[in-house]
């Protein structure tokens, strides 16, 4: 072969090569939800102290962020793996696609509880979906009594439900990137916003307006994006113990000395609550990985096995006593098993 050709064929072969080759990373790249991110993070140090690889590195950019780096390609410039607190979005699934990213493992690991707590000095107060509607909603039924929707005049607790204290309502809680917001507008607020017929029945009617009824959160300063940070708000409430903040459970579980979780309709947030699925506001979580880097980036299909082993997410695993609520055996093992077999379980269908 000549020395041109020679030259010809090597620059064919390197462009044909990935460009994992071209840029290594010898380390697992993970984002996404700022509640499971406790989880991510002891299951990666448990796998860097008992593994031959490195350490995963995590970073905590909320659901939707970690969805918009995950789907921005593939490659060691993008993320392996997306933390999330609630269901990836058709959406996402289609920017996803449409920069190649097509062959996604949706891992289900378990379950959480979305807390309303507030300082450990402070009273503990007992809320309805219903109260978390009314004192939140951007628009609400007019108090008058009539049909139709106004701007959000309640400026006190009591003035949403007498039997609750006459101070300003302040909820520390999360932004529109987060999981945790998702889950919120859904669970809680929508769960309080179908207690007024006339709004649930335009679910039928117009399932756009419904959800805009529902889940538009108030902007005149009653409720305080805090980021993604949970242990901010924790700290915030113990600042300011007229407050209350919004955040995932094993933040509860972690600062019981520093907050306690307030009753929604009559349920106290606790693991037993949650896991019987009688706590009002409660959500699946997941991550999800780029099958297309499994074998190319070391370290990930290892540590895939390490997060679903029983040792970790089982009923007597070290997530269990970080919050994690544990899924039933039989989930556990169906999802065990697509993790081992890598199925590709998320479709643009």
């Amino acid at each position: 072969m000549s020395r041109k050709s020679f030259v010809l064929t090597m620059a064919l072969l390197t462009a044909a090569i990935p460009c994992f080759a071209q840029a290594a990373r010898d380390y697992v790249s993970i984002v996404g939800s700022s509640t499971v991110y406790p989880f991510a993070t002891v299951v990666a140090e448990t796998f860097g102290k008992t593994s031959r690889f490195k350490t995963p590195k995590i970073e905590s950019t909320g659901s939707g962020g970690g969805f918009k780096l995950f789907c921005g390609g593939i490659g060691v410039a993008h993320p392996d793996i997306t933390n999330s607190s609630r269901a990836i979005k058709k959406s996402e699934i289609d920017a996803c696609a449409a920069n190649g990213v097509t062959d996604i493992i949706e891992v289900k690991i378990g379950y959480d509880g979305i807390v309303i707590a507030n300082a450990k000095k402070a009273e503990q107060l007992q809320f309805s979906r219903k109260d978390l509607f009314l004192a939140l909603a951007k628009n609400v039924p007019d108090p008058k009594g009539s049909e139709k929707l106004v701007p959000n005049p309640f400026k006190t607790w009591k003035e949403v439900n007498s039997d609750l204290p006459n101070t300003a309502i302040e909820v520390l809680g999360p932004p529109p990137t987060s999981g945790t917001r998702d889950a919120f507008v859904e669970l809680a607020m929508e769960g309080g916003c179908k207690k007024f017929d006339w709004i649930a029945a335009k679910e039928k009617e117009d399932e756009k307006q419904y959800k805009s009824i529902c889940h538009a959160i108030r902007e005149d300063g009653a409720y305080v994006e805090a980021g993604e940070n949970d242990n901010l708000i924790v700290q915030k409430l113990e600042a300011n113990p007229n407050a209350v903040g919004i955040f995932g459970y094993s933040f509860l579980d972690q600062n019981t000395d520093k907050v306690q979780g307030l009753m929604i309709d009559g349920v106290a947030p606790s693991f037993e609550a949650i896991a019987d699925n009688s706590y009002p506001i409660s959500r699946p979580l997941f991550f999800y990985v780029k099958k297309a880097h499994v074998g190319m980036i070391p370290g990930i299909k290892e540590y895939l096995h390490e997060f679903v082993s029983e040792k970790a997410w089982g009923e007597e695993g070290y997530l269990s006593d970080r919050g994690l609520i544990p899924m039933p055996v039989a989930e556990r093992t169906a999802v065990a098993q697509d993790v081992k077999t890598l199925r590709v379980n998320v479709s643009r269908h």
